[in-house]
């Protein structure tokens, strides 16, 4: 909690300042008024008082004066605790969404999506109210208490003892709460991201649970965990509806207690607010000091209730905010890789090794390699063996766990991930298109402050093979794209993101497996325009079809991790066992006679 209040920013701060000057205001103006109040009894009721009514409306005003100012400075306090919590819940899932975009995927996978979706909403929703509820209640309660005593002069042991037992009792049901609901409440929280997650697999996969007739199987997943969330809402539920009782019977008891010992003290001339014993208005006012001890302390339960969810909540948030992400820069300082590669040409691994975090095998061995500038490189292998992951090293996806990937002779560990992304395009196998226009999504390829023009978006377009089908829409480039781009096909999709990194014109474009999604000619037409229109662009294209990178300047083979085979298509068909394998799988009888197979 101490590390959550420590991300309030100083103007955060301050409104805390001006909020507890109002706070000790309006306690001020409220002890003041059982003293006015105190006094209309002493002139009504005492007729050696010797006062006139014009001293009893005086006495009025100032009552209606306190208690105006008091309205007015809970009205202060609200809208400065609404500003502190609204404030400090932006700060946090800024900080939030910061942080989950500077993880790896590895480090996604350790949350969950739905996790950090809940953790960055209703989470952060509930640290907002409790920041809310302890700006108006938890500083003003002990104030008030302190301030109370104060106020009584010449309060006994006995008072004091009454409030500390009441006071004693509801802490004692305090920590019982804590105690009993947290453990439910961190469960609660659980819950929440499996049926989030349910939920989501359930409408991100609609048409394979339709397709498997799999409706059934998917109801009962999501209504166990509905039944599991329900079960511990319910023991919550329950609790609370025993705490509020119990807190009214401690109120009772703690205000019989006070008004039966303040009554003696007072007859005996044990304690006076007033000189002089004056029964009826000593105890108008101590009563009406009771009344706001004790409304206060109720109010403090409320918020004392929020507190088991609130620390459920605090700790999934640091859980991600102290994450340190795998993959993040070294340096705030760019050191100059794009020169470097536009002096050297070169990308290479050198005896590199990775395998994910917890995991036993490693996905890849004694990988070395060099690409030359304005080369087109292929990787091709069985599902598993390794390619997506060897590209991904090189902007930073995956990190190595053991040896170099280096551009121009720079080992990208000390390069920055904007600093690489400037340089390499990457374009994965499952096309991602946002919501907006076209235009929009073709820009979204450019680095940050560029504008891209019509030229060389209709020159991306065309390459990709989308110019057609984007013209012959109403709109354009100014068509709309839906979520996730589902008013596209998935060729559609593909070759969008494909045009969306043409537009962008990087030194080195990485294609995982881009092309799939593609039919043979259009994906014959692609390459072989990209060839003609951007010459000189360093290509790595992870593929399955043996048609999409026979014309590469080399092909590296992988099976399990390695690589088995290097060169160039004729070449592997005759020294490769593996790629022979994959040949005989994708071409014809024929076409292997053709290539002497």
């Amino acid at each position: 909690m101490i590390k959550m209040f420590k991300r309030l920013k100083k103007k955060d701060w301050l409104l805390m300042l001006v909020a507890l000057v109002f706070i000790v205001g309006g306690i001020w103006m409220d002890l003041s008024i059982p003293t006015h109040l105190g006094n209309i009894t002493r002139l009504i009721t005492d007729p050696t008082a010797g006062g006139a009514i014009g001293d009893v409306w005086r006495e009025g005003l100032f009552m209606m004066l306190f208690t105006i100012g008091s309205v007015l400075s809970m009205i202060v306090i609200t809208l400065c605790a609404a500003k502190i919590s609204s404030s400090h819940a932006k700060t946090l899932r800024k900080d939030v969404y910061e942080r989950v975009g500077d993880f790896a995927v590895t480090d996604v996978k350790k949350f969950s999506i739905a996790s950090l979706i809940t953790r960055g909403t209703s989470d952060i929703d509930i640290v907002r109210v409790f920041i809310a509820m302890f700006v108006q209640m938890i500083i003003r309660v002990p104030i008030l208490a302190i301030w109370v005593l104060f106020r009584i002069q010449g309060t006994n042991l006995s008072i004091a003892m009454v409030m500390v037992a009441g006071l004693a009792a509801i802490i004692v049901m305090a920590i019982f709460v804590v105690l009993f609901c947290l453990p439910r409440f961190k469960r609660i929280r659980e819950n929440t991201d499996r049926l989030n997650l349910v939920a989501r697999e359930n409408l991100t996969g609609m048409r394979v649970v339709r397709a498997y007739n799999a409706k059934d199987f998917h109801e009962s997943k999501y209504n166990d965990v509905n039944h599991k969330l329900a079960k511990d809402n319910l023991f919550i539920n329950n609790v609370m509806g025993l705490l509020f009782p119990y807190i009214t019977i401690v109120f009772s008891g703690l205000t019989v207690a006070l008004f039966w010992v303040a009554s003696h003290l007072i007859d005996s001339g044990t304690i006076s607010v007033f000189e002089g014993p004056d029964f009826f208005a000593d105890t108008m006012v101590f009563m009406q000091y009771a009344f706001q001890v004790l409304g206060a302390i109720m109010m403090l339960i409320f918020v004392l209730t929020l507190l088991p969810s609130t620390l459920v909540a605090v700790k999934r948030l640091n859980e991600v905010l102290e994450t340190k992400p795998m993959i993040r820069d070294r340096t705030n300082q760019n050191i100059g890789l794009k020169k470097a590669f536009n002096e050297d040409g070169t990308i290479t691994f050198e005896d590199v090794e990775f395998k994910y975090p917890q995991a036993s095998d490693y996905v890849l061995k004694d990988i070395s390699l060099s690409v030359k500038k304005g080369q087109t490189v292929a990787f091709i292998g069985s599902t598993g063996c390794g390619k997506s992951s060897l590209i991904n090293l090189i902007p930073k996806i995956a990190f190595p766990s053991s040896g170099k990937v280096s551009i121009g002779g720079i080992d990208l560990k000390e390069a920055r991930l904007e600093e690489i992304n400037d340089l390499v395009g990457y374009v994965q196998q499952t096309a991602t298109l946002f919501t907006g226009t076209i235009r929009e999504n073709l820009g979204f390829g450019l680095v940050e402050g560029q504008t891209p023009s019509d030229e060389s978006i209709e020159k991306a377009l065309k390459v990709a093979q989308a110019y057609d089908f984007v013209t012959e829409m109403g709109e354009g480039l100014e068509s709309k794209v839906e979520q996730r781009g589902k008013n596209f096909s998935g060729g559609q999709k593909q070759r969008l993101s494909i045009a969306r990194i043409l537009a962008r014109n990087p030194e080195i474009i990485l294609f995982d497996d881009t092309f799939s999604a593609l039919d043979y000619k259009t994906d014959l037409a692609l390459r072989e325009a990209i060839k003609a229109e951007y010459q000189g662009m360093t290509m790595l294209i992870v593929a399955q079809r043996i048609g999409t990178i026979r014309n590469a300047d080399c092909i590296y083979v992988m099976d399990k991790g390695r690589i088995v085979g290097s060169g160039k298509h004729d070449e592997l068909l005759k020294s490769c066992e593996v790629y022979q394998q994959i040949a005989a799988s994708q071409l014809s009888e024929d076409e292997l006679a053709k290539e002497g197979v």
